[in-house]
């Protein structure tokens, strides 16, 4: 069910949280409570692969060589270390508002020789990173936890080039066969809702993976 409108001129709502909830409304969505570094072993599980369809959603991100991506979220990097491969002649913007996930994704890219990653310490309300200098985001099961998704979602629009895109992955709350906790989970309309007031537009959903929407949005 839809949350509380929020007051005119705020862009928030407020009410009771519910379970795995934080009681604040984005745009009637409750924004769910966010896994911690605790949470490595359920990122880094055997099963990722066949829940999720992880070397499919890598083909369809039609990623250039060249290209510098930033993935939002990055946690332990699961993602990250497959996108290094895709961009050899680019680079991949680790980022986490957990120091300790990008400390453990150091350690790895050490240990794995990898060069092509940069980790960057982000914060809740912006990725920080500069204007115009993005060709792709990647968002995976994350952008349901933003504690500030509008503020984030603006910091997105800047870092991206003209024609950059928001590559987002969010489990299907339309499917109730996916095994995902309500708040863990999105709508194609909400997620487009959200995004598109951004200034991004949506150009295509792919809905071949198992469990999740893939949503490509695209900056003018």
């Amino acid at each position: 069910a839809d949350g509380p409108p929020a007051p005119v001129g705020e862009i928030y709502a407020f009410a009771e949280a519910s379970r795995d909830g934080t009681g604040k409304f984005y745009e009637g969505r409750e924004i769910a409570q966010v896994m911690g570094h605790r949470g490595l072993f359920w990122l880094e599980r055997d099963e990722r692969e066949s829940e999720e369809g992880v070397n499919q959603a890598l083909e369809m991100m039609e990623l250039k060589a060249t290209d510098r991506i930033a993935d939002i979220g990055a946690g332990s990097g699961y993602y990250s270390f497959k996108l290094a491969k895709l961009v050899p002649d680019g680079a991949v913007v680790a980022v986490d508002i957990q120091p300790e996930m990008l400390e453990f994704l150091e350690r790895r890219k050490g240990d794995l020789g990898v060069v092509n990653i940069e980790t960057h310490l982000g914060k809740v309300e912006t990725i920080e990173l500069p204007e115009n200098t993005l060709d792709s985001v990647l968002l995976v099961d994350a952008y349901h936890e933003f504690s500030h998704p509008k503020e984030m979602l603006d910091s997105i629009y800047s870092a991206l080039k003209p024609g950059g895109r928001l590559l987002l992955l969010e489990y299907r709350g339309e499917d109730k066969d996916v095994p995902i906790k309500p708040l863990h989970k999105m709508t194609e309309a909400q997620a487009i809702r959200e995004v598109e007031k951004s200034g991004l537009r949506w150009k295509t959903t792919k809905d071949d993976l198992p469990w999740q929407h893939f949503m490509i949005f695209e900056k003018p």
